[in-house]
């Protein structure tokens, strides 16, 4: 896409912002209008997609049963092969003759910056206000059998993944669920599901991968610059996500790799600060992760509320079973696609299992979680701000370092998802008009920062985990193939074939 192009529509979403902007109350009026009809939007997709069985809201449902299923039909290779993993993710089975665009690090940390960002940081704050410190065990329950999972759809988006003939790849759950089922006789309904997943997959790059990411950065940014109008924050996010996709998934890759591992590392030691420095209270918030986990006190819901709050907010933050990852696997330079599911197994490990329980500790140990002078940020939903304010009840200026770890987060995350949703519109349409998506991608942004945070977080989860409902159907048709090739792959390792 040519660059003068691209100006045109950054100059088209942008300049309708700057009028508004000198015109204060019209610039509210349209601000206040497209806020309300986004949630009254948002109200009907919610109550149709979330209806309840048991208590269990039906997606989450899915998704419990789909990774328990694949953890043991898979027989726990997220146990068994989580060494193996590492010493792949360390090059020391590198082909660089192999076919792909991005190594297998790279292709981690593409997927892992659309997943570890604002639902370990926001995510993991909501799941506390709304269904206790409780919803944290839950949480990385889901993450440690989501592991499998997301083996199975990473291995899956490599095995039929289209290498074209410039080179670039196009591959994820909308390939593998045609031309697997097809190859299995069911291929009228392995279409049907491809093209339900590239529609709800477009519909989440829209939503949860980014207009949850503006609406909720904003929050923690605006934390330490007060006088922020969000219709600003919005247009800087427009230009800096516009100028990183044009590149495609190489330069997403670059930036990726680069600022994922920055920021993790950075978020990380913050974190470690504040435990360390509270170190004698972290036995005291286990056992209230735990015990609140089981006897849940006055939390809407019971026991099932935090179970469903932590299963939700898990596969909010890790995407397992929810397929987006394996588009970005699906390009990594392998031969072998049991190698780049192994790789993305430890996604969810370093998602959920780690980065997910550090801020849940941070929070707990802080008393964010129930003080009073926090009550009307955990009421909006505002978790970013509430995970702010937890930083800042050990320093002052944590919240600052915080707001950076969270900006950063977020764009990588837009940027990450941005790829996703172009490879399903790619599916679509057969490569044409991705300058409309990615138009309405940007439009996205800009709405995103300006709405309401509960209707942008309901509207997140019904487009994410929707996904799940394909994704999942599909990875129970093709398991039994990759669980053979599973075998094939240790066997030669263990007679060291493989290199």
């Amino acid at each position: 896409m040519k660059k003068k192009t691209w100006l045109y529509i950054l100059l088209s979403i942008l300049t309708p912002t700057v009028v508004l902007a000198t015109e204060p109350e019209k610039g509210a009026s349209f601000i206040n209008s497209i806020d309300q009809g986004f949630s009254s939007f948002v109200d009907v997709i919610f109550n149709i997609l979330f209806f309840s069985i048991g208590g269990f809201p039906l997606i989450i449902l899915w998704l419990i049963i789909g990774a328990f299923f694949f953890t043991i039909r898979m027989q726990f290779i997220n146990i068994y092969g989580f060494k193996h993993a590492i010493d792949i993710l360390r090059g020391k089975y590198d082909d660089p003759e192999a076919q792909g665009e991005v190594s297998h690090f790279q292709a981690l940390a593409t997927a892992l910056s659309g997943t570890v960002g604002l639902g370990n940081i926001a995510g993991v704050a909501v799941a506390v206000s709304m269904g206790g410190p409780g919803a944290v065990l839950w949480m990385t329950i889901a993450g440690f059998f989501g592991m499998t999972s997301k083996f199975l759809e990473c291995t899956l988006a490599q095995k039929y993944r289209i290498i074209k003939p410039d080179g670039s790849v196009s591959g994820g759950p909308m390939r593998y669920l045609s031309a697997g089922l097809a190859e299995m006789g069911q291929r009228t309904l392995g279409r049907v599901l491809a093209v339900v997943f590239s529609i709800f997959c477009i519909s989440a790059a829209f939503g949860g991968a980014n207009m949850f990411q503006a609406n909720q950065s904003y929050g923690a940014v605006s934390n330490v610059l007060p006088g922020l109008p969000s219709w600003v924050y919005g247009l800087v996010l427009v230009v800096l996500v516009g100028l990183v996709i044009i590149g495609g998934i190489q330069r997403i890759g670059r930036v990726a790799g680069t600022l994922v591992p920055l920021m993790c590392l950075l978020y990380i030691l913050a974190c470690l600060f504040i435990l360390l420095t509270n170190l004698t209270e972290i036995p005291g918030a286990i056992v209230t992760i735990i015990s609140g986990a089981f006897a849940p006190k006055a939390v809407e819901g019971g026991i099932i509320g935090v179970i469903i709050q932590g299963f939700q907010r898990s596969a909010f933050s890790n995407e397992a079973g929810v397929g987006s990852a394996a588009i970005a696997h699906s390009a990594a330079r392998t031969d072998e696609p049991i190698r780049e599911g192994l790789v993305a197994l430890l996604e969810p490990f370093i998602d959920t299992i780690v980065v997910c329980n550090m801020t849940a500790l941070v929070i707990v140990i802080t008393k964010a979680y129930n003080a009073e002078e926090f009550a009307a940020l955990r009421e909006a939903k505002k978790g970013a701000e509430l995970t702010a304010a937890a930083f800042g009840t050990v320093l002052a200026w944590f919240p600052v370092l915080l707001a950076i770890a969270v900006f950063c987060f977020a764009f990588s995350t837009m940027i990450s998802w941005s790829y996703y949703g172009e490879r399903c519109w790619d599916y679509l349409s057969g490569g044409k008009g991705l300058i409309i998506y990615k138009s309405l991608f940007l439009i996205a942004t800009f709405v995103g920062s300006v709405s309401n945070p509960s209707s942008v977080i309901n509207f997140s989860d019904a487009t994410l985990l929707s996904m799940a409902f394909p994704n999942i159907l599909g990875g129970y048709f093709l398991c039994a193939q990759v669980a053979k090739d599973l075998q094939n792959y240790m066997d030669r390792l263990r007679m060291g074939v493989l290199t």
